[in-house]
């Protein structure tokens, strides 16, 4: 693996793609550092800490995990690339129930221009609408300092707007550093973002899981501070291996599909007639249906922990906010996996088209064995991505709910419990793959062996 590596860096353009990539990335990281002129970095910290692990600070967490923000901090990056993220799910909706953006679509690479056109403006749009709410709940809840305040609960305009144009500005940087690394780096540059982001928050989280070892000593059954144990650790270790190993498996796992080409003569030569496969991943929705499912039940959680907050008295409030408090609620932990199991045959009914499929297979001479073209192949396909789909959303499923098992059962912390699934790993996983195919890609167009090629 020492002399691959070596390999790559002998590699000029390789070199430069992957020096660029880095060195991008690193000025994201700088960004993500710098706060706005405006926020009381004291009372901002003060403020997330006193939310505990429920309401508006787990919200902002769980954005933060797939939008490579900091909405914590209040930073010139603060907002991530979430508003890009939205504006892309909401287009690609669109494009497949819209019939202006359907045609677009089909035009192949100058339609898709258009439309990443309108994306990103519908990114400019959503960046302002949401610097601006985030600001005025900042000015609410005491967290701007005096100087910037027209009154208790409201910002000067002037400085209101210059935070609102600083934080657009950064989404807008982010997204052209994203265009930079797909066109002169290597990898997907918004998905490396957002690998970037869920990586750096790793050293904290093993520091926060060493820490109390290391003042306490590592001993068997964890320390009186509370301090994990030696079986412990050892039990994580094996599990962490174990995870990524699963998640690797189902995320390249693949349904072959035998097609058959149909045989051509001319002249006296006979063209086609290979048998080939038509592959179907397993994991169809990728990590969508998570990010979904647990968004969708953030609100409940928004709404409800403030109503039974300022009505102590009402047991049915606090009965429904118990229920959708995370990784101590069995109706949340049900509902999160239906809703994983929903969203995994909702995105895939939009994403996977039987249908166009079979008539691409029509068009270029290749059947399915058994199976006419035409209607009777598209019928065929969707069984079997239903069935496929079904074995995907158990294994998200899974994934999702595995951090508040670990973190319950074995008494660790959610910060470091959400490495061992969900959203972060899923992403993680799915960027690092990714990766290493283009690289792979590189090194096998000049005659050498790919990361992953044995010797």
């Amino acid at each position: 693996m020492i002399e691959k590596i070596r390999v790559i860096f002998t590699i000029p353009e390789l070199r430069q793609k992957i020096l660029l990539t880095l060195g991008l990335l690193a000025i994201y990281r700088v960004g993500w550092w710098i706060p706005l002129p405006v926020v009381d970095q004291e009372a901002m910290s003060a403020f997330f800490s006193s939310q505990g692990a429920g309401g508006f600070a787990r919200v902002v967490e769980q954005v933060a995990i797939f939008s490579a923000s900091r909405l914590s901090q209040a930073t010139i990056f603060g907002l991530g690339i979430m508003p890009y993220i939205s504006a892309s799910i909401i287009f690609q909706l669109l494009a497949s129930v819209w019939e202006p953006l359907e045609k677009l679509k089909k035009e192949g690479e100058s339609g898709q221009k258009k439309i990443n056109e309108y994306t990103r403006y519908a990114t400019i749009v959503i960046c302002l609408g949401q610097s601006w709410v985030y600001c005025s709940f900042m000015a609410n809840n005491g967290l701007v300092r005096p100087e910037f305040l027209r009154s208790e609960t409201s910002m000067l305009f002037s400085w209101q707007l210059v935070s609102v144009i600083t934080m657009t500005c950064g989404t807008a940087f982010l997204m052209w550093l994203g265009e930079q690394i797909d066109e002169y780096g290597i990898g997907n540059g918004i998905s490396l973002l957002i690998m970037a982001g869920i990586l750096a928050g790793m050293p904290a989280a093993g520091w926060s899981l060493i820490q109390p070892i290391l003042d306490e000593g590592l001993q068997l059954g964890g320390g009186p501070g509370g301090s994990i144990g030696v079986e412990t650790l050892l039990v994580l270790a094996v599990l962490f291996a174990g995870v990524v190993a699963g998640v690797v498996f189902i995320t390249l796992g693949q349904r072959r599909i035998p097609i058959q080409s149909a045989k051509h003569v001319r002249g006296r030569r006979v063209f086609g007639g290979g048998r080939q496969y038509l592959p179907l991943r397993v994991n169809q929705a990728g990590v969508m249906p998570i990010i979904f499912a647990s968004s969708l039940l953030m609100f409940p959680s928004l709404i409800l922990l403030p109503l039974a907050q300022r009505f102590p008295d009402s047991t049915l409030l606090r009965l429904f906010s118990d229920a959708f408090q995370r990784g101590t609620s069995y109706v949340y932990n049900v509902l999160y996996v239906a809703l994983i199991f929903f969203f995994c045959y909702f995105w895939t009914a939009i994403t996977f088209n039987p249908k166009e499929m079979a008539e691409n297979l029509k068009d270029m001479g290749t059947f399915i064995p058994g199976y006419r073209p035409g209607k009777r192949t598209a019928d065929y396909l969707e069984k079997v991505m239903v069935r496929i789909v079904y074995v995907g959303a158990g294994f998200l499923a899974l994934v999702a709910i595995l951090p508040t098992i670990i973190a319950s059962a074995m008494n660790i912390n959610m910060r470091v419990a959400s490495f061992f699934g969900g959203t972060a790993l899923l992403i993680a996983v799915s960027v690092a793959f990714d990766l290493v195919q283009k690289i792979d890609s590189h090194l096998v167009m000049r005659n050498y062996r790919g990361l992953l090629e044995k010797s």
